[in-house]
C-alpha cells in the first residue's frame, strides 16, 4: 500500500496482543472494541483456543489486536501448551500489550501471565468489569497494586461488557504506536477465513447449550461448503472425546443439537449478510485433544 510521506507522518498502526489468564474478559474486549462479535465468549474457560487477529480502523490510525487464549498455568496437555504457545508467539513482533485483569486483586496466575510479557514491552493494564464494583473507591487500592507490580504505560479501568472506559484505552493504544501507513485494507476486520469464523460460532453454542464436562472435549470441522446464489450451505461435524458426549450434544430426541444448530445459523447469517442453511451432526473421536498431531489435523495452530 503506497502513501506519501506526510500521510505516513500523520497516521500511526500497529499490532497489540490482547493476553491475560482464562475469563477475565478478553474476547469481550476485543469485540467491544472493533465493534464486532469476532470473538466467540461463554462463561466456560478456555473459550478462546486461537489466536484471532480483529482490526480496528480510524481516521489516524489502525490497530490490529491480537487476541489470545488465556494463559494456562494449572492444566497440562496437548492443547493447554498449543494455547500457551500461541500466547508467547502473539506477543513476537507487536507493539504493545494489553494485560487484561478483573476488577479484584492481582492473583498468582495473573503474575504469571505478567512474566511472560517481555521487560521492554509497552504494556497497558486493563482492568475490567469494574460495573461490578460498587465503589470507584474500591479502585484506589487495586491502582496501587498494579502499579507495584510492574510499570504500565497506562493503567485503564474498563467494562467491556459495559462499553465504559474504552475511549480512553482506545486513545492510550493509539499513542503507542509507531507513525505508520495502515497495515492492513480499510474494511479488512480480521484475517481469519469464513470457515473458521463458523467453525467458532458452532463451538460456542456446544459451549453455552451443554453443561461443564463437554466443551473442553468439543471441537467443530466444517465438511462440506458451498457458496450458491441463494446463500451459504454447511455441513459440520461436532467432534466429542467421549461416546458418553454424544447423547448430551444431540440432547433428548435430537433436541439440543437441533437447537445448537438454529443460533448457529441465525449468528452466521448475520455475520455473513446471506441465507445460510447449516447441518450439523456429531462424531466421537477419542484422544483428539491429547496430541498435537491431532489438534494440528482438526485445524488448531
Amino acid at each position: 500500500m503506497s502513501t506519501d510521506a506526510s500521510a505516513v507522518a500523520s497516521h500511526r498502526a500497529g499490532l497489540v496482543a490482547i493476553v491475560g489468564r482464562p475469563n477475565v474478559g478478553k474476547s469481550t474486549l476485543l469485540n467491544a472494541l472493533i465493534g464486532e462479535r469476532l470473538s466467540i465468549t461463554s462463561r466456560r474457560p478456555q473459550t478462546t483456543r486461537h489466536r484471532i487477529l480483529g482490526v480496528l480502523s480510524r481516521s489516524g490510525y489502525q490497530i490490529g489486536f491480537v487476541d489470545t487464549p488465556g494463559f494456562q498455568t494449572r492444566h497440562g496437555g496437548a492443547m493447554p501448551k498449543l494455547m500457551n504457545r500461541s500466547v508467547t508467539q502473539a506477543i513476537t513482533g507487536v507493539e504493545a500489550a494489553l494485560f487484561v485483569s478483573e476488577s479484584g486483586e492481582l492473583s498468582p496466575a495473573d503474575l504469571k501471565v505478567l512474566d511472560i510479557l517481555p521487560k521492554t514491552l509497552p504494556v497497558l493494564a486493563v482492568i475490567n468489569k469494574i460495573d461490578l464494583m460498587t465503589s470507584k473507591d474500591e479502585l484506589l487500592p487495586v491502582i496501587a497494586r498494579f502499579s507495584s507490580v510492574r510499570e504500565f504505560a497506562a493503567i485503564v479501568p474498563v467494562s467491556a461488557e459495559k462499553r465504559l472506559g474504552l475511549d480512553a484505552l482506545e486513545q492510550a493504544i493509539a499513542a503507542l504506536l509507531p507513525e505508520s501507513e495502515p497495515l492492513f485494507e480499510e474494511d479488512t476486520l480480521t484475517d481469519r477465513s469464513e470457515r473458521f469464523l463458523a467453525t467458532e460460532r458452532v463451538r460456542e453454542k456446544v459451549f453455552r447449550l451443554t453443561g461443564d464436562e463437554v466443551p473442553f472435549g468439543t471441537t467443530v470441522v466444517i465438511e462440506t461448503w458451498e457458496d450458491t446464489p441463494r446463500g451459504k450451505r454447511i455441513a459440520a461435524a461436532i467432534v466429542v472425546s467421549r461416546e458418553s458426549h454424544k447423547p448430551i450434544i444431540i440432547g433428548h430426541k435430537g433436541e439440543r443439537i437441533k437447537r445448537i444448530g438454529q443460533e448457529a445459523r441465525l449468528d452466521l447469517a448475520k455475520l455473513f449478510d446471506c441465507p445460510v442453511h447449516l447441518e450439523l451432526w456429531v462424531k466421537v473421536r477419542e484422544g483428539w485433544a491429547e496430541s498435537e498431531a491431532s489438534l494440528r489435523s482438526l485445524g488448531f495452530d
